[in-house]
């Protein structure tokens, strides 16, 4: 009896210290060393990829989309993101919420998809067809009225940046080509040439553009 109690408490100690350990090296010194690491050598990947405005104040995240919006509609002087539906309704939309993140989980012939993605469209080309220049149901592409898994994808197609460049230019008094100058410079590549599409975040485009429009 003695032995068994003193076998289980030989045992039971050992448990303890080895929780005790693995605590102190995977609970403790694992994680400040991954953060000292990532401090040192990525400092602004480490602290969420902040971005800053001219004047140096936070606003936003190169990785998380946000809203540009008047009230509770889209503030079309602004390059718009792609819908964001997250768990939601979906419209042309607006709503980039942290909580809501996710996908609609619709199948492709889902009717209420089918339907929010014709109202998206539509509100896609009447919103972007200024005097002289008239956006064709044809010339949307598919971000433009589908949200990303996460429906908080900082990015827009080249192409979608581009089928706003009218309005944008009419909406801020700003000529054409300056504008699509600033959508080309914004434009990044695939990563490494070939994983990936051509994207183009619009925080960072909105920002230069809101640059522009200081500078007259």
């Amino acid at each position: 009896m003695n032995n068994s109690a003193a076998n289980t408490g030989r045992v039971l100690w050992a448990g303890l210290r080895a929780l005790l350990v693995l605590t102190l090296v995977c609970g403790v010194l694992y994680p400040l060393a991954v953060t000292g690491i990532a401090q040192v050598a990525f400092p602004g990947k480490a602290n969420g990829s902040e971005v800053k405005d001219a004047s140096g104040t936070v606003v936003g995240s190169e990785l998380i989309g946000q809203t540009y919006l008047t009230g509770d509609k889209p503030d079309l002087r602004w390059f718009q993101p792609r819908p964001s539906n997250g768990l939601g309704t979906n419209s042309v939309n607006t709503r980039y919420d942290l909580i809501l993140s996710g996908a609609t989980n619709r199948s492709g012939d889902n009717a209420d998809l089918i339907q929010w993605v014709k109202d998206a469209k539509a509100a896609v080309v009447k919103d972007n067809s200024v005097d002289g220049h008239t956006v064709k149901p044809s010339d949307v592409p598919a971000d433009a009225v589908t949200s990303s898994a996460s429906g908080l994808d900082p990015h827009i197609s080249p192409a979608y940046a581009k089928l706003q460049v009218h309005r944008v230019a009419e909406l801020n008094k700003l000529d054409v080509p300056t504008v699509e100058k600033l959508v080309a410079a914004h434009t990044d590549d695939r990563v490494l040439g070939f994983i990936g599409e051509p994207r183009v975040n619009v925080l960072l485009l909105n920002l230069a553009l809101r640059e522009a429009v200081a500078k007259g």
